[in-house]
């Protein structure tokens, strides 16, 4: 097991003492204030362009087009009435740390794409970016979220797997607390 593992597992079992019971707090809250599940399950890429399971809290109404959100001609029309909460402090992400511990995903990396997302995983394809394991945090999380064009994102994957390293993971953790408190890069 290499020593980014072994900090992703040690990470999440922290995370998870943290976390749990906001977590199973939240739950309740996403049940309570709509219709549906607590969680989402997506479908997304991950390291080879593999397909697998990613859960989120549950941001949209049950009957919403399976797209990315900039994609939508009214994302707000779809958010469920804590869904903006959610996506604004990322809370919505918290149990992707399952996908963590299975090894699906890292705490840092780029963000996986969804299945559907065909140009961005073929630029990432060609850029090699496909050979890292997705991140709950990336590079490009850091560096303007929702708001960047696919050819910024896959240029700032591309620089994050030039640069990785402990510390340049450490760099994107610290940053990404910092974006979050601020919901920086959030547009719903």
């Amino acid at each position: 097991m290499n020593s980014k593992r072994t900090c992703d597992i040690a990470g999440v079992l922290l995370a998870l003492t943290i976390f749990a019971v906001p977590m199973f707090i939240l739950a309740l809250a996403v049940r309570v204030t709509s219709q549906g599940p607590a969680l989402y399950w997506s479908l997304r890429v991950g390291q080879g362009n593999r397909l697998f399971s990613m859960p989120k809290f549950r941001t949209m109404r049950t009957n919403t087009p399976v797209v990315a959100t900039h994609l939508l001609d009214d994302a707000a029309r779809h958010l469920t009435p804590i869904g903006s909460f959610l996506r604004k402090t990322s809370l919505d992400e918290l149990p992707q740390l399952w996908c963590i511990l299975k090894g699906d995903m890292s705490f840092v990396g780029p963000r996986p794409a969804l299945f559907n997302q065909d140009d961005l995983v073929a630029a990432r394809t060609a850029q090699n970016v496909h050979l890292l394991l997705p991140g709950l945090t990336g590079w490009a999380q850091v560096n303007g979220r929702d708001e960047l064009a696919i050819p910024d994102k896959v240029a700032l994957d591309a620089e994050y797997l030039k640069r990785r390293s402990f510390l340049f993971d450490l760099r994107i953790l610290g940053l990404t607390a910092v974006r979050v408190v601020g919901a920086t890069g959030v547009k719903h």
